[in-house]
């Protein structure tokens, strides 16, 4: 600068002055702006890694990345075999004739072919059936005990019979009604005026059925050899609870809790549980045990994430994908043991390979460190082929839970998760193994 105010006579210095310190004050008011501005933009992004970030699902998502289908249209992909209804054995057959012609009244005889329309229908709504039971009580004369008649239709308490009970309680659970639309759904279509209290205690009723049912899944849980867990957020009278989800082979156990932490493992599964956990990444899995398998999907989804936001995420999110599928195509052909080892050793070599490559982004360091952090447990599943290598299953278990919290907005109080743990653990186990939800209900309430 000293340089090129020899050039300015005196007569001009004073002027050259004002510029400099006009430009000096502007620099200084533009340079705190800009602290100010990547301040307020770290804060922005903070908040908005709560809305969207690799874990939001795409629901939640402010901005959902929408991937394009290869064709473009919708529909059965080109060359799918197509598929037709079954169908099934009629209960009644109605033969349709005509004796006259309905223009001209002669005589049509035999007719010149026919054709069978198979027609599946719903029977016409019935109404309430009211039974009255003249219930026995007696003493017995030789030891005095008390004696009580009992029918299977008889429920311990109240005035609706096991059928009604059965029936709320899967509108509820199982088809996500209202109490409100249970309500209008009964008087439409049996004609059963129950006012929206009476549904909730049915519920409890049942609820207190599945106690014991709901204990056996528990213990079988305890004892599996492994389960998919995973947990989501709950509103409870307004405050934050978390439902946590094991499936097992034949069991889903739900439990609502207000802890998030390793507290509740140790409660269910036990302090010395043998099994394999699949899971993500929360911290609270591998304090519990050191035998686990990390989600894969939920590490691709981030290296997704990272590679839509930069150059070096993109590469090594190409490189993971890569990897995963070449893995996978190992195992396709289900080696025996011995070889399953072998691959395994050469994963996780492999993988540490493409960690140890220099990256200069921090958000991508910070997930190599990650991915790190767990290397012990990516690859559990390639030895153990009767996990998966995602916590899909675990997830799907929870998506219930997630659609009634959509519904339903908040539970009131902790008897209202009881009422869900139960039947919704009991429900949920049913569909599992198979099995009718109706008739085991009914089984359970007759017991």
């Amino acid at each position: 600068m000293d340089s090129l105010e020899l050039h300015f006579c005196e007569a001009c210095r004073p002027l050259f002055e004002e510029i400099k310190r006009i430009h000096k004050e502007q620099y200084e008011k533009l340079e705190t702006r800009i602290i100010e501005l990547e301040k307020k933009n770290k804060e922005l992004e903070k908040k908005l890694l709560a809305y969207e970030n690799a874990h939001t699902p795409p629901s939640k998502q402010i901005f959902p990345v929408r991937e394009k289908s290869s064709s473009g249209k919708r529909g059965r992909p080109k060359g799918c075999p197509g598929s037709t209804r079954k169908f099934r054995k009629p209960d009644r057959t109605i033969k349709l004739t005509a004796k006259k012609c309905p223009y001209c009244h002669e005589k049509l005889g035999k007719p010149d072919r026919i054709e069978s329309k198979i027609i599946e229908d719903l029977p016409r709504p019935k109404q309430t059936i009211i039974t009255e039971f003249l219930q026995g009580f007696y003493t017995c004369p030789h030891c005095g005990k008390r004696v009580e008649t009992k029918h299977d239709d008889l429920p311990d308490s109240g005035s609706f019979g096991n059928n009604t009970l059965t029936q709320v309680s899967l509108m509820k659970f199982q088809d996500r009604l209202p109490y409100r639309k249970i309500q209008e759904a009964l008087e439409r279509q049996y004609g059963l005026k129950i006012a929206p209290a009476s549904i909730l205690d049915f519920t409890k009723r049942v609820s207190d059925k599945l106690e014991k049912t709901y204990n056996q899944i528990i213990f079988k849980v305890r004892v599996s050899k492994y389960a998919y867990v995973d947990e989501t957020g709950l509103k409870v009278d307004g405050k934050k609870y978390w439902v946590w989800i094991f499936v097992t082979a034949a069991e889903t156990l739900a439990l609502i809790r207000k802890s998030r932490g390793g507290d509740v493992l140790e409660k269910v599964l036990g302090m010395d549980y043998g099994g394999i956990i699949i899971c993500d990444g929360w911290r609270v899995y591998p304090k519990f045990t050191n035998n686990l398998q990390r989600c894969w999907a939920h590490l691709l989804r981030e290296s997704d994430f990272i590679g839509r936001r930069e150059e070096e995420g993109r590469k090594l999110s190409d490189k993971l994908h890569r990897f995963y599928r070449n893995l996978n195509e190992l195992l396709d052909s289900d080696p025996p043991g011995n070889e399953r080892k072998a691959i395994k050793m050469n994963a996780e070599k492999n993988l540490k390979e493409i960690l140890r490559e220099k990256y200069k982004s921090e958000r991508v360091v910070k997930f190599i460190n990650k991915i790190k952090n767990g290397m012990n447990h990516w690859f559990t599943f390639v030895t153990n082929p009767m996990i998966e290598p995602t916590n899909n299953i675990g997830e799907r278990g929870l998506r219930e839970f997630v659609v009634q919290r959509k519904i339903i907005g908040t539970l009131r109080n902790e008897k209202g998760t009881q009422i869900y743990e139960r039947l919704m653990t009991c429900i949920g186990t049913w569909k599992q193994q198979g099995l009718n939800t109706r008739e085991e209900l009914l089984s359970c309430l007759r017991s």
